[in-house]
């Protein structure tokens, strides 16, 4: 079981994301005022923020949101589970893993500064099953493998 550390949102595509708090993840659609949504495998990232520890650990400056993912995480080793895993996140939202990592056709402002970046290797992505509040603090479990 691991928990929310952040809720982020951007209004385009391409640029960091604002650590909203809290919001509503839409049911096959994604978390709402997001510029990522819609009908499609890659509805939500999460990104752990131990993988985000790696970065400032290098001597980057960076926290949740800066690598564009929607749900910072603790607590879940989230590039262990297999695409197909269903998880709760927060009390009603449900989702299924629909990709692990993703290919970065153009380089990051951050891979610039360290010479790597996370979010290609350990970010995850889902796709929303079931809507619901989702804010900081709330739970996120692992229902199945």
């Amino acid at each position: 079981m691991g928990k929310i550390i952040a809720v982020c949102t951007s209004p385009k595509k391409g640029m960091r994301k604002k650590n909203v708090g809290e919001g509503i993840l839409v049911e096959e659609h994604g978390l709402e005022g997001d510029a990522h949504t819609g009908a499609w495998h890659r509805q939500v990232s999460l990104l752990a923020n131990e993988s985000i520890g790696k970065m400032t650990d290098m001597g980057l400056d960076v926290g949740p949101g800066d690598f564009a993912e929607n749900i910072t995480t603790e607590g879940i080793d989230l590039v262990s589970l297999p695409v197909g895993t269903r998880i709760s996140i927060g009390p009603d939202a449900l989702a299924e893993v629909t990709q692990i990592g993703k290919e970065c056709h153009n380089r990051c402002a951050i891979y610039y500064q360290a010479g790597d970046c996370v979010m290609p290797r350990e970010g995850i992505f889902v796709r929303v099953l079931k809507g619901g509040p989702v804010k900081v603090g709330q739970e996120i479990k692992i229902l199945k493998l």
